[in-house]
């Protein structure tokens, strides 16, 4: 019954993302749309959408309450990155692949998958517990894994370091900054005027729609007839979608067994945002540091389609968590 109900959830997720294929390949949407719609979504839809849910939805107690998801987000972070290092060293990954193939064991596209299938599966009133895991891996992606990945430069000279530069706008993103603004007024207990509230309230449904328009053009623009399954790719996509929630799983058990158990929909969320896909930037960082960008390619293409079959399953066993 979970089966079908999280397949039914996820029909008008794939619809959408059909759409935006479909009009891309007809032509409908030029090369510079994509980038438009990402620029609107990251920067204007989704702070929106994140103040006026942070508002309906938690309040200072709640706030508090959702600390220990935070611990086991990054507890799961953490380990990720212990075994997907190990994984490389294991399977010998070559260089300009060994910092993608950590990234997209660790690291998920919380923003434009994430978010519209965590609203289709539980509603918006999840939103907050999705809070939890953005936080985590945007911290994890921009502090950490963008640095895997440039100092997996293979045109470097050994020892030379890396070309990349700590950029605090990277790991403050507008979404981010959404949330914090919130939990400020949040805090401070100041009121949102009703045409504030309305006008942000518009703004921010644009979210799900568009991430999965945008997620079909992705897709058109890729190709599916470039996926490969070679030996790389296979380990990394079960690091994605069989290690990343098992391990976070793990951690939310281990932490109910010592009385420290979190709500059921938090622990659905996080578990589901961890069976996520690869980060849609991989391509843009593999190409600033010379990497493999064909090899990242495949991996979010490869990952984006899966996480139609993958959700489903992980939504019929999470049921006996």
């Amino acid at each position: 019954m979970a089966f079908i109900t999280s397949v039914e959830s996820i029909v008008t997720i794939l619809l959408m993302m059909v759409l935006g294929y479909l009009l891309r390949r007809i032509g409908w949407f030029d090369d510079n749309f994509s980038g438009s719609i990402s620029k609107l979504i990251m920067n204007v839809a989704l702070p929106a959408s994140i103040f006026v849910s942070v508002m309906k939805y938690l309040t200072l107690h709640k706030l508090i309450s959702l600390s220990s998801g935070l611990i086991y987000s990054f507890g799961g972070v953490i380990i990720g990155y212990i075994i997907a290092w190990l994984a490389v060293k294991v399977l010998r990954v070559r260089p300009g692949r060994r910092g993608i193939f950590m990234n997209t064991v660790v690291n998920a596209n919380t923003i434009f998958i994430g978010l519209p299938l965590n609203i289709a599966l539980f509603g918006s009133i999840s939103l907050p517990y999705f809070l939890v895991y953005y936080v985590t891996n945007t911290v994890s992606t921009w502090a950490f894994g963008v640095f895997l990945i440039s100092n997996d430069d293979p045109t470097k000279k050994k020892g030379e370091k890396g070309s990349g530069n700590f950029n605090w706008k990277k790991l403050l993103p507008p979404p981010l900054l959404g949330f914090l603004v919130a939990l400020v007024w949040l805090v401070l207990s100041l009121p949102v005027p009703d045409w504030a509230n309305n006008t942000l309230s518009y703004v921010g449904n644009l979210v799900t729609p568009l991430s999965l328009i945008y997620i079909g053009i992705v897709l058109a623009d890729a190709g599916l007839k470039s996926i490969k399954f070679d030996r790389d790719t296979i380990f990394a996509l079960l690091g994605r979608f069989v290690l990343s929630p098992i391990v976070i799983t793990m951690l939310i058990m281990w932490g109910a067994s010592m009385g420290h158990a979190i709500p059921t929909m938090e622990m659905q969320t996080l578990i589901v945002q961890a069976a996520a896909p690869g980060l849609a930037v991989m391509p843009i960082l593999a190409n600033e540091s010379h990497g493999d960008v064909e090899y990242a390619t495949n991996l979010v293409t490869t990952s984006t389609i899966l996480f139609i079959v993958v959700v489903p399953i992980v939504m019929s066993l999470i049921q006996f968590v």
